[in-house]
């Protein structure tokens, strides 16, 4: 290495007089900041050098979250003035280059130099990750940042392949101005000193060997290493160095955003060196995108930024966004730039065979996996029957494999080491058979979490569904294609998630060409049934509930035949809700009923309570509201026995709406509040969306139109949506008590024209009736009658009270005669 220049390596420099009292004080930069009252950013540029006289106030400050006072205090002060005397005692640095700006590294380095600098910290600590990573630019600057620690001095060697023992014993020796490795410990007296060992990986066994002599012969001697596998000494402390934190695809897509990851600010950094133009707003996020796809990797990041000389951001994603691989060294580039595929296959043959098989089929997973998912995809590789701790350990310990939190699903391969590990699985002609595996293993877990996708754990499961939703996906893509029996395995359990998270027309789709695929003709028979219902229930949240009602029928049948009591209540369930679209009100009632009996049979709290609830809407279209709030208060009683806070809260959105329909808008009110903080909590949009409506309309009854229209403003879509009912039919509400005629009547024909062809005809019905008392045209409110008249009729709907009063006794006559 070259020597130094003496960068750094001065007694009375600011930076090394304050850096040395934080980490004296166990105080991270921004902890310090804190204590001091002032921005991290300075306290991070006076620990560089940028600033080498800061303002008396700032120094006092520090000083003072220091807990410095007397002499030491006096130092300090002088040191700031840049007129210290002897501050700190000097340390040569020998062969070491000089430090260099970090980005993204800040606690890394904090960290270890801590370690360093404490006495009772590790005698060596290995950097290990894989090329390109960043290893041997943080161990420079530990080195320099750690050395006020080693009065003996820091010094620094790199190791080359075919390196023997004794060549690097004279090449330490040397670099710390002694003839000969044996004069090492009279050179030092005791001094502690550091070495710094870049690329151990070069010549495994001999770093090893050298390093364990020097660490017997020189108690106060350490090392700070780097290399894509550890030293291997039981004195090493390892330390994976993970790639920069790149902007998740949640952040914002604003340059401020994306511009605090480290991933990101490498990235501008490297590209102002070749480009001196400032960011036009469309390439902002395309750099978000290709940050992620680079997967933190400063060589990654710095090969991809190099292309910024000739090619715009989203040029750099289209050309390389798919292909990261492909990215080389440019040219011109130093002889120790590799390319990014160079880098990552000298780390994938540091793997045994059986390690290799493994990896490939763990790069099946595209985004975070669990545990207990390695175990089962590397089933049948040669690793087959070891503890997967052991790989997963291993790829860790060789910086290929990144660990997120203390989640289950918290394991994910660098995006390069998976491009380059299913390339090598395609080379080994096995690609197909591990995606197999990875839909497997994914129609297992699917059909795992299904049951509790109900109740008081449907929102814990639809949450483990989420944290492998693009696993999932990738799953039943290739599975449709080569493997439909398992891609249906998939699908059939999946509706409730699909329903819950407002994907029922995509999980429709699915199921609707999966059960139509010849090839699942001779699939299990349950696991084509309940497919069955989960169209229907899909369908039914869109409004197409009345062409799947010969799917559920058919899955009665079905369960009927293998006598699964669970299944026929889910398909009566269904059907109670699909008759309801056409008007089949008796045969509605009729599969109600039958769920009830077959829920009570069994003893299904929980089901019983459903069942109860969904009948409640029969005693409202019936207009016995008394009758429904008695099945209400069933339903509350069943939920609470069997611990289902959501469905009481369902029970209480529903009562809030019998409240309103009753006449008692306060009530309703009142209601739909108590109930909105658990539906929010448990994240159901629909029956929310519902409650919002309830409780806008109370409101604006009520005559509090302020409170109404907050309410209307939650319920509009976005622009590029056509509006629905559930706006529509506040907004009109809230027009006729303005007096708004023309409006209020525009916004009733809107929603009952939305309306059309849902589940619920009351919706409909009740959107008719405020177009009836609203319009002034005649010949529209006489059609509108008619209409409702049809309605009233087919759908067994029986007009309320309140909805008499308000149309009048001849209107009444006409709907009901």
């Amino acid at each position: 290495m070259a020597a130094d220049g003496g960068a750094g390596q001065g007694g009375g420099s600011f930076a090394v007089v304050l850096r040395r009292h934080r980490l004296r004080s166990k105080l991270t930069q921004e902890e310090l900041a804190a204590r001091a009252a002032i921005g991290v950013r300075t306290v991070r540029d006076l620990e560089r050098g940028r600033a080498s006289r800061p303002q008396r106030t700032t120094v006092e400050l520090l000083a003072a979250a220091l807990g410095l006072a007397g002499p030491e205090r006096d130092t300090f002060l002088a040191a700031a003035r840049g007129h210290a005397e002897e501050a700190l005692p000097p340390t040569p640095f020998l062969q070491m280059p000089p430090t260099i700006e970090l980005i993204g590294r800040d606690d890394d380095a904090a960290e270890l130099v801590a370690r360093l600098s404490d006495s009772d910290g590790p005698r060596g600590v290995t950097l290990v990750g894989i090329a390109g990573v960043g290893k041997t630019s943080l161990g420079l600057v530990v080195s320099h940042r750690a050395a006020t620690a080693y009065p003996g001095g820091v010094a620094g060697i790199v190791i080359t392949e075919g390196l023997s023992v004794g060549e690097m014993l004279s090449g330490i020796a040397a670099v710390f101005g002694v003839g000969r490795a044996d004069d090492l410990t009279g050179h030092f007296a005791g001094r502690a000193a550091l070495l710094f060992v870049d690329g151990v990986e070069r010549a495994p066994e001999t770093g090893a060997e050298a390093l364990s002599r020097l660490l017997d012969q020189l108690p106060a001697m350490r090392f700070l290493a780097t290399g894509r596998h550890p030293v291997g000494l039981p004195a090493e402390r390892v330390w994976p160095l993970a790639p920069l934190v790149a902007p998740p695809p949640e952040t914002a897509n604003t340059i401020a955003a994306i511009s605090a990851y480290p991933a990101v600010g490498l990235f501008l950094d490297r590209l102002g060196r070749v480009r001196h133009t400032e960011l036009e707003p469309d390439e902002i996020e395309p750099l978000a995108t290709l940050v992620r796809r680079l997967g933190g990797i400063p060589l990654a990041i710095e090969l991809a930024a190099a292309r910024g000389r000739v090619l715009t951001i989203p040029e750099i994603l289209e050309r390389y966004g798919d292909r990261v691989l492909d990215l080389d060294r440019p040219a011109g580039a130093p002889d120790g730039v590799v390319s990014l595929r160079d880098a990552v296959a000298a780390s994938y043959r540091l793997l045994n065979a059986g390690e290799q098989h493994a990896l490939r089929r763990l790069a099946m997973f595209r985004y975070r996996w669990s545990l207990a998912l390695a175990e089962q995809i590397t089933e049948g590789t040669q690793t087959d029957g070891a503890d997967v701790v052991h790989l997963l350990d291993r790829l860790l310990e060789l910086g290929l494999l990144n660990v997120r939190g203390r989640r289950t699903f918290r394991f994910r391969l660098l995006d390069v080491v998976r491009d380059y590990s299913a390339e090598r699985a395609a080379a080994a002609d096995e690609l197909t058979d591990a995606r197999r595996r990875h839909a497997l293993v994914f129609a297992d877990l699917a059909q795992q979490i299904a049951p509790d996708l109900i109740g008081t754990g449907l929102t814990d499961a639809a949450t483990r569904l989420d944290d492998v939703v693009g696993d999932l996906g990738t799953a039943l893509a290739f599975a449709a294609a080569e493997d439909p029996q398992t891609a249906l395995r998939i699908a059939a359990a999946l509706p409730r998630w699909w329903r819950f998270r407002g994907r029922d027309v995509s999980g429709r789709q699915w199921l609707r060409r999966l059960l139509d695929d010849p090839r699942t003709a001779d699939a299990d028979p349950a696991t084509r049934a309940w497919a069955k219902v989960g169209l229907a229930q899909l369908a039914l949240e869109h409004g197409a509930g009345a062409e799947e009602i010969g799917s559920a029928t058919a899955a009665v049948a079905e369960f009927e035949r293998l006598g699964s009591g669970a299944g026929q209540l889910a398909a009566h369930t269904q059907l109670a809700s699909l008759w309801m679209t056409i008007g089949g009100h008796d045969q509605a009632r009729r599969h109600g009923a039958a769920a009830l009996a077959l829920a009570r049979e069994s003893g299904r709290i929980r089901d019983m309570a459903v069942a109860e609830n969904n009948l409640t809407w029969h005693e409202i279209r019936e207009g016995d509201l008394p009758a429904a709030r008695r099945r209400l208060a069933a339903v509350d009683e069943l939920a609470g026995r069997c611990g289902e806070e959501r469905l009481r809260a369902v029970a209480l959105t529903n009562l809030a709406e019998v409240a309103r329909l009753d006449g008692r808008p306060e009530e309703a009110e009142r209601l739909g509040r108590s109930a909105m903080p658990e539906l929010d909590r448990v994240g159901d949009p629909n029956h929310r969306r519902r409650l919002l409506v309830t409780i806008g309309l109370a409101l604006a009854e009520s005559g509090r139109i302020v409170e109404a229209q907050e309410i209307l403003e939650r319920l509009r879509l976005p622009e590029d949506q056509a509006p629905d009912g559930p706006a529509a039919v506040v907004e009109a509400a809230v027009a006729l008590q303005l007096g708004e005629q023309k409006r209020a009547a525009e916004c009733f024909a809107r929603a009952a024209e939305a309306y059309e062809g849902a589940h619920d005809l009351r919706d409909v019905v009740e959107a008719l009736a405020g177009f009836i008392v609203s319009t002034p045209n005649q010949e529209d409110r006489a059609a509108a009658v008619l209409r409702m008249a049809d309605l009233c009729r087919s759908g067994g709907i029986t007009l309320l009270p309140r909805e008499r009063d308000r149309l009048g006794p001849a209107i009444t006559a006409q709907v009901v005669g």
